[in-house]
């Protein structure tokens, strides 16, 4: 029998044809495939600019440097999520701290956040995630993000497509000063591996640009050293300056060849995986001890993910038989996400395991489902049939 992992990939000659018909005619690394890539994020999506990257991570990496984050500078995010979403405060040098999830959302607390924000007193940046896809409540954690003079970078990972409640796409940065999206195949569309990220702001994109590429100056930066960069008046060919330290975080024109295609299919993927949520939602509900989770955001969710919440004790068995058994059946779920705090490095600098009892709570019944674009109903419903088997 064929494998069923939980999420996968798609990809079609369309696809195929564009990468190709760069690796025939165009440019290996950074070209025009780039800057098409990003102008049609930011049309999609409803934002000013667009930089692309070669991870989620180094999209996230530098807006915490745009942003200004640093030494001393603590930020404020979610313990269920991947820990890409902390870390990147602490490459800066700055502090990551967590503040607890809502139940039915599984994203941040506005409410816990604000207390955070309290007790730290200083916050410089609220990195939210829109946890499998759902969106957090933005227009509140802006309100929060202001009462405390902080920058909001939206960690949209997972959220490509979403949709806030008022209508607004998830990149638009109506409610957020930078958001970052991964492209890794796991997600709604594929460059391999790639990022990005959206802003209205002119000078953080031109900081963006800089720091994408090892902080050497880009498009209209006036040079720093005039008196090296023009000879008679024009500015010379070979000249640069690196004007802050930044990083080789490029990404490829045959990467972007690649997104630029999928981006096409975003449409058809997002409405194949509601589909996909919605059926789900109508079955399991009805299987003991299984509880979907996120119902109430179908409408607005990218529905990267589909989780449900399983009492492992009620059912009798653990989580880990659990997925042994439904690896034995050729399904392969996972479970998104071990709290950041668990994790040894967390421990080390002072996080315990007993602060955040929802999310905890939470990690103990999490388990993600088979969803994915080309994932077919009779698969869908034998996913959902050996599961019912193994809780009954």
């Amino acid at each position: 029998m064929k494998r069923i992992p939980y999420g996968q990939h798609f990809l079609d000659e369309d696809d195929i044809r564009s990468v190709v018909d760069v690796l025939r005619h165009g440019w290996l690394t950074q070209g025009p495939k780039v800057g098409e890539f990003e102008a049609a994020v930011a049309a999609r999506v409803g934002a000013k600019y667009a930089v692309a990257v070669s991870s989620g991570t180094a999209a996230l990496h530098i807006a915490c440097m745009a942003g200004g984050i640093g030494k001393g500078d603590t930020v404020a995010t979610t313990p269920n999520t991947f820990v890409a979403s902390a870390n990147c405060a602490a490459y800066v040098g700055a502090t990551p701290q967590f503040s607890d999830i809502d139940p039915e959302t599984l994203n941040l607390d506005p409410e816990k956040l604000a207390r955070t924000c309290a007790d730290l007193k200083q916050v410089k940046a609220i990195i939210p995630v829109h946890f499998a896809g759902m969106p957090c409540n933005m227009p509140v954690i802006r309100k929060i993000a202001d009462r405390f003079d902080s920058i909001v970078i939206e960690d949209a990972a997972h959220a490509l497509g979403a949709t806030y409640d008022d209508g607004r796409p998830v990149g638009s940065c109506a409610y957020s000063d930078m958001t970052v999206f991964s492209f890794h195949p796991v997600k709604i569309i594929a460059t391999a591996e790639g990022g990005m990220i959206t802003t209205n702001s002119r000078a953080l994109y031109q900081d963006l640009l800089r720091l994408r590429s090892h902080g050497i100056n880009k498009g209209d930066d006036p040079p720093l050293h005039p008196e090296h960069a023009y000879t008679d008046g024009a500015l010379n060919p070979w000249y640069y300056e690196m004007r802050e330290i930044g990083f080789n975080y490029r990404i490829t024109d045959v990467q972007c060849a690649l997104g630029t295609s999928q981006l096409e299919k975003l449409d058809r993927f997002l409405t194949r995986r509601r589909e996909l949520a919605l059926r789900y939602d109508s079955i399991l509900a009805e299987i003991p001890h299984v509880t979907p989770t996120q119902r109430a955001g179908r409408s607005t969710s990218a529905h990267h993910l589909y989780v449900v919440r399983i009492d492992f004790e009620a059912a009798g068995r653990s989580r880990a038989s659990f997925m042994r058994e439904l690896i034995a059946r050729n399904i392969i779920c996972q479970v998104h996400y071990i709290p950041v705090h668990y994790h040894p490095y967390y421990r080390a600098n002072g996080h315990r395991h007993d602060r955040f009892p929802v999310a905890e709570h939470y990690y103990e019944q999490a388990l993600s489902l088979p969803l994915y674009y080309e994932l077919s109903d009779e698969d869908q419903d034998y996913v959902i049939a050996q599961i019912k088997g193994l809780v009954a």
